[in-house]
């Protein structure tokens, strides 16, 4: 950890509404957990007590203080899950990987967290590694899960993979279509929106696949960099309540044809993102 890096960042949001808050999702975002000398510094520069510091640290789960996997499995143990025998399931992780929940294997290769909502509560029970779903998981389905885990579920075959499945979407606030049908990526019409981030600001277009990463876009967006989207037909920004599973950044709401919404990470490089269809969708 550099000191100089924090004091910028409590710089940056001390004295704004909400800063206490932004500082550590930043922290949080920038190391993938929050170090004791981190909150510290914050009690040290800023006017907050330590003991505020440290009850909004433990208070919000999006925050950790200890340092996470390199892979991080999330399990849902929501109402929905957890009527379909999710604690069986994460009895079963917790087995399998030697751990409690809210731990990491003692390699440092995987962190287990247990979560209220994924957003997809007809597919429970669910489970997600580093932004993949994994739906209707069973106990026999836990070791499988745990292997894709250790060996990285960054590249995917969309051909084959049953969970990549194509989904139209449109803007949550003028309903206009986002699919771009003059633009394919992955052999389907892309999804097109605005992305703005430090001073640039152009088109981005994502694949229409969900569980595909493939993206475009007019200018090259830094890893971990923030970006805000945009309705190119309305130009609102498309910003939701919903913070990512993996990051805790901000997400990116779409509404799904036929009812529901599909959330995707604000953050250059993450995976990410959430399915949340209507149960009675056929």
């Amino acid at each position: 950890m550099k000191e100089e890096i924090i004091r910028n960042i409590i710089k940056d949001h001390n004295g704004k509404l909400g800063g206490l808050i932004s500082i550590l999702q930043e922290i949080q975002n920038k190391y993938n957990y929050l170090p004791e000398k981190a909150l510290r510094l914050i009690a040290a520069e800023t006017r907050f007590p330590l003991t505020d510091i440290y009850g909004a640290a433990t208070f919000y789960k999006t925050f950790s203080l200890k340092p996470k996997g390199k892979h991080l499995i999330l399990v849902c143990t929501g109402t929905a899950c957890h009527v379909r025998d999710t604690f069986n399931i994460v009895g079963e992780f917790e087995t399998q990987l030697g751990i409690q929940a809210g731990n990491t294997t003692a390699d440092n290769e995987l962190t287990l967290e247990t979560v209220n909502c994924l957003g997809a509560c007809a597919l429970g029970p669910i489970a997600v590694v580093d932004g993949h779903y994994f739906s209707n998981v069973n106990k026999p389905m836990v070791a499988e899960i745990i292997a894709k885990a250790r060996a990285g579920l960054d590249w995917v075959d969309i051909q084959t993979d049953q969970r990549i499945f194509p989904v139209e979407v449109s803007c949550p606030h003028c309903n206009h279509s986002l699919i771009d049908k003059n633009h394919y990526i992955d052999g389907y019409p892309s999804i097109h929106v605005t992305a703005a981030f430090n001073d640039k600001h152009g088109w981005l277009r994502l694949s229409c696949l969900y569980g595909s990463y493939s993206v475009e876009h007019e200018h090259e967006i830094p890893q971990d960099e923030i970006v805000h989207f945009f309705c190119p037909h309305c130009n609102a920004e498309l910003t939701a309540v919903e913070a990512c599973p993996a990051c805790g950044a901000a997400t990116v709401p779409m509404s799904v044809k036929g009812g529901g919404n599909i959330y995707v990470c604000s953050r250059r490089g993450c995976k990410g993102h959430m399915l949340d269809l209507d149960e009675d969708i056929n």
